[in-house]
């Protein structure tokens, strides 16, 4: 894999409740990734860039919403999101407290 690709892959971490939850209860972290990224291509930045094993990867398409602003209407973007399970005993803190 090309290693500029890898680091475009990752485009940020989702925070949600939701996602804070399951990285809590079942080791998986949700990322924001290209639209175009692929599983093995998420799997190789995520393993190359926070230095861990990943076991699994589940990618959503998420769609954009109409929005209006009074009379005009307007859709927010489509984007894709990356549901990344790691091997039991590793973790990714974000805080960076070491």
């Amino acid at each position: 894999m090309n290693r500029e690709r890898i680091m475009q892959i990752l485009v940020s971490p989702h925070l949600s409740e939701k996602s804070t939850t399951s990285a809590d209860a079942l080791g998986q972290h949700v990322f924001r990734v290209l639209p175009n990224a692929t599983k093995r291509e998420i799997k190789g930045a995520v393993e190359t860039l926070f230095k861990v094993k990943v076991q699994s990867v589940n990618v959503v398409s998420v769609k954009g919403k109409r929005k209006r602003h009074g009379q005009r209407a307007g859709i927010r973007s489509d984007w894709k999101k990356a549901y990344v399970r790691l091997e039991s005993g590793q973790d990714i803190d974000f805080a960076g407290a070491e």
